[in-house]
């Protein structure tokens, strides 16, 4: 059994103080940080889309086209790094629709206050529910898989992710600390997914790799 990293420790123990700050913020957040409207403008539905699988997808085909056919390494690296994106969305998807199912938080309501529903109710369906955000989980799991790939574009792609995150806060659709979770749960899919398909590929190449 393989003992985890001290900065998998680090990041485990960084992630469960950022998720408790956002849980005490949750509702001076909800009252304060709001713009009506957000999904109808421009800017708004640009950020949002960044937490619409498609879009990532679309994005991961552009991409293995682009190394298809070809199996120099920059070629392979495309490949790979679009099996990335396509894998930390259903990772991160399904976590995100899993963790739904056992928090059972519901989305803000006029209160501003946690609601949950009792696990007898519709035990096995996740509509309504707020924690996490699978919005913010797509869109840091797409960043997260294409940063290790294009370090350079980081800045930009966790920008529009963390856009995405704000349009759903700034809408009142989530609370503060959904977001958060669900960024939390994509980053760690998408770096998961990165490194799992790279050792996955240096092993085809070198079987005594890893």
């Amino acid at each position: 059994m393989t003992l985890p990293t001290r900065r998998t420790l680090n990041w485990i123990a960084a992630a469960a103080v950022l998720l408790m700050a956002a849980h005490l913020a949750d509702w001076w957040v909800y009252r304060h940080v709001v713009v009506p409207g957000v999904n109808d403008r421009d800017w708004g539905r640009l950020l949002r889309t960044m937490g619409y699988a498609p879009t990532w997808g679309l994005l991961a085909l552009a991409i293995w086209l682009e190394g298809r056919g070809r199996e120099d390494a920059p070629a392979v690296a495309q490949r790979r790094a679009a099996g990335a994106v396509v894998l930390a969305m259903i990772v991160g998807g399904l976590g995100a629709e899993l963790l739904k199912l056992l928090v059972r938080r519901e989305r803000p309501d006029a209160t501003g206050l946690y609601h949950f529903r009792a696990y007898s109710d519709r035990p096995f369906y996740s509509g309504g529910f707020g924690m996490p955000s699978s919005h913010a989980a797509v869109a840091f799991g797409g960043a997260g898989a294409l940063h290790r790939r294009f370090p350079r574009a980081a800045p930009v792609l966790y920008a529009l992710a963390f856009g995405c995150g704000m349009t759903r806060i700034l809408a009142q659709a989530h609370f503060l600390s959904d977001v958060v979770a669900g960024a939390l749960i994509g980053t760690a899919a998408g770096q998961w997914s990165f490194i799992r398909l790279t050792r996955g590929a240096a092993r085809r190449l070198d079987p005594s790799a890893g």
